[in-house]
């Protein structure tokens, strides 16, 4: 006789959202969803509505993305007390009588995503099912099992919890911050973050593989770096590095990644204008941050764009200092990428680590505008075979510098061969402050050591270079050379240097300064030359040229004095502060000399004050001051605010106009929502000069 066990009624189910996401890290994400890490138990608990006669028959099953399958890893059915296949497994914790408290563990290479969580019954020979709910599963940094582990809390804290930072720019001798709002945690972002995989050309041609290829820090991080452009896909930014921005936002104005992703994500994935790098690499650290991947912003400054990858970048003037246009090969003042922390089970343990990621599109990586992961000792060490595409940024900090003068088509002059410019002062914010960290000793050795000159052989070994510059025509040089040097012996040098630092809105002084370095009388043509230029050296417009003549006799110095007025300037700097300077010196005899001053314009400075202690859930104002620094009337400026915990919302303040000179203050409240130390950012918008940024760190107090 058989026995016939009433089926199983399951009432609530406890999700205990508050205590599991305390044990995992993720009491921050302004989500009402559970959201876990991979390889750490989580609870739940299930009131039953009738008694159980026995638990052997409760089976679980966990799925995630559009076909969920074992062999795939993307479906996972598992027993009470006994660990499933796939690694998935289920204990009963101590219950009460009609409650049913669970720990489940999922594996710690688990696919991550959004998860479907099901019970199935067995009463007799009838099977029921009920649909638990769902919750988020993302990557562990915690689990000393999960390829992103890191061990390292204060590191953990930066890398993956910390939602805002800083973004170096600049150029090498001018260092400056900026401010950024990674927002991670923020509302929607988790979700935005997820579409941003589900918008990848891999997931479009074969979503089922996609999902299950997920598990993989290598895979997710490579896609992201695909899909924050929109090259290839709807991605999240397009990019733009000329002419106006008309049609979208000046890549300058960006403070953040939170308005960029809800624009897409509202837009219906269509792409948001415009970018430029260090846009792409602040959503890109957002996204990775968010799905659990520890992620820093990295800037390289002198940073080289070798189209060619033959380690030389040629760069050719006219006798005027006019730039060249014959070789696609680039240097930028700097230029941003990312860094993740992973093991790399695909190169050997030697390449675990950080990793270079890049989804600036530059250049195509089978097909596609995606870079990396790169590992960064992989770079350092000249393996430059290795996945994936570390030729590029091998390049991008260790490649030579030639400089050319064309007199003619058939005659030309190559008057420097530098060593040392490229990859100068590579830098990223400090774990805990926002100092910069010089880390360029993870990616070379010491310019012009023994070690470093082997790896740079080494590498041109493996790319099939002979000899530098071997596919082109054009010969260059790299040996011989420990710093920059002219082709030949010089017999004048020159220095060109500001008289005092330079302002938006007043003349700019400079002095040039000329050495006649021998005993030989010497007349000298000088022609000196002024452009605005993009941080990519790319010049927008010319601002002034002037010619001089100078006779210098047996070790003469003298200098010429010039100065760029704030008219000749201000309608080439409205987007961005940057100035090229260069004096061409030409002599009958010897060698031509170039001598190059970059010049960013200091903003006037703007002021903020928190008046009153912070706490959540409680309004602070908060008072900025800020100054126009021009000597006309502006009008129609936007002062504008946002931070992670601080702010929902970007918060704008129309200033009508300001008179010349005129020092404004504007009052304005916040009501922070998250505890902890918070970054507030400012940005003073005006169409008649470049953005005004400031940022003020303050304490968040919980509410008492």
């Amino acid at each position: 006789m058989s026995c016939v066990f009433p089926a199983l009624k399951i009432g609530k189910v406890n999700w205990q959202s508050k205590l599991n996401k305390a044990a995992h890290h993720t009491s921050d994400y302004s989500s009402t969803e559970l959201i876990l890490r991979r390889g750490q138990p989580f609870n739940i608990s299930l009131n039953l509505k009738t008694t159980a006669q026995s638990w052997d028959n409760f089976t679980f099953i966990a799925s995630t993305g559009p076909s969920p399958e074992e062999s795939q890893q993307t479906k996972a059915i598992f027993s009470l007390s006994e660990e499933g296949a796939s690694g998935w497994s289920a204990t009963q914790e101590p219950s009460e009588p009609r409650c049913l408290n669970l720990s489940i563990l999922s594996p710690a290479d688990a696919v991550i995503g959004r998860y479907k969580l099901q019970l199935q019954v067995l009463a007799g020979n009838k099977v029921s099912s009920k649909a638990l709910g769902q919750f988020v599963l993302l990557f562990n940094p915690w689990c000393p099992d999960d390829d992103v582990y890191m061990a390292n809390e204060k590191e953990r804290q930066e890398y993956v919890l910390n939602d805002s930072g800083i973004i170096f720019q600049g150029v090498e001798k001018d260092i400056q911050e900026e401010a950024w709002n990674y927002g991670q945690f923020e509302e929607d972002i988790l979700d935005i973050s997820l579409a941003v995989l589900d918008r990848s050309l891999n997931h479009h041609e074969d979503p089922a593989l996609d999902v299950s290829r997920r598990n993989s820090p290598v895979y997710v991080s490579r896609v992201i770096s695909a899909t924050v452009n929109s090259n290839d896909e709807k991605g999240v930014v397009e990019g733009k590095w000329s002419g106006r921005f008309r049609s979208g936002t000046n890549p300058l104005r960006w403070s953040g990644s939170v308005t960029i992703l809800r624009r897409w994500h509202r837009a219906r994935y269509r792409p948001v204008r415009y970018g430029q790098c260090w846009v792409f690499a602040g959503v890109t650290c957002t996204v990775l941050r968010c799905l659990g991947i520890p992620t820093r912003v990295i800037t390289n400054f002198n940073s080289a764009h070798d189209k060619n990858l033959n380690l030389s970048i040629d760069k050719y003037i006219d006798v005027s200092g006019n730039n060249l246009h014959l070789s696609e090969d680039s240097v930028w003042n700097f230029h941003v990428w990312n860094e993740s922390w992973f093991v790399r089970r695909d190169l050997g343990s030697f390449y675990d680590g950080w990793q270079v990621l890049d989804a600036t599109p530059q250049e195509r990586s089978k097909g596609i505008y995606q870079c990396g992961p790169a590992s960064t000792r992989a770079i350092k060490e000249g393996d430059v075979d290795l996945d994936y595409d570390s030729p590029f940024v091998f390049a991008a900090v260790n490649a030579d510098c030639v400089t050319w003068i064309r007199y003619s088509k058939k005659r030309k002059e190559r008057i420097y061969s530098d060593t040392r410019k490229i990859g100068k002062f590579i830098s990223t914010k400090a774990v805990g402050t926002n100092a910069r960290v010089d880390v360029t000793a993870n990616y070379k050795y010491p310019e012009g050591s023994l070690k470093e000159r082997q790896v740079y052989k080494k590498a041109l070994k493996l790319l099939g270079v002979q000899r530098p510059g071997k596919r082109s025509k054009i010969p260059r040089s790299r040996r011989g050379f420990s710093r920059a040097q002219p082709a030949q012996n010089p017999s004048i040098s020159g220095k060109l240097l500001l008289d005092a630092s330079p302002v938006v809105g007043q003349d700019i002084l400079l002095t040039l300064t000329l050495k006649n370095l021998i005993a030989d009388f010497k007349t000298i043509k000088v022609k000196l030359k002024a452009s605005a230029i993009l941080y990519t050296r790319k010049p927008k417009a010319e601002i002034l040229q002037l010619h001089r003549s100078v006779k210098l006799g047996s070790e003469e110095v003298k200098e010429i004095s010039f100065k760029i007025s704030y008219s000749q300037y201000k309608n080439s700097l409205m987007d961005d502060r940057k100035i090229l300077v260069t004096a061409v010196c030409q002599m009958k005899r010897g060698a031509s000399l170039l001598v190059e001053k970059d010049i960013v314009l200091q903003d006037p400075f703007l002021t903020i004050k928190v008046l009153g202690a912070a706490m959540v859930h409680k309004p602070v104002n908060v008072e900025v001051t800020f100054t126009n620094p021009l000597s006309e009337e502006v009008t129609d400026c936007v002062l504008r605010a946002e931070g992670s915990g601080l702010l929902k919302e970007q918060l704008r303040i129309c200033v009508e106009r300001m008179a010349p000179m005129e020092t404004s203050t504007v009052e304005f409240e916040i009501i922070p929502y998250r505890s902890g130390t918070r970054q507030l950012q400012v940005d003073l918008v005006c169409t008649h000069f470049s953005d005004i940024k400031g940022f003020v760190m303050l304490h968040v107090a919980p509410t008492q």
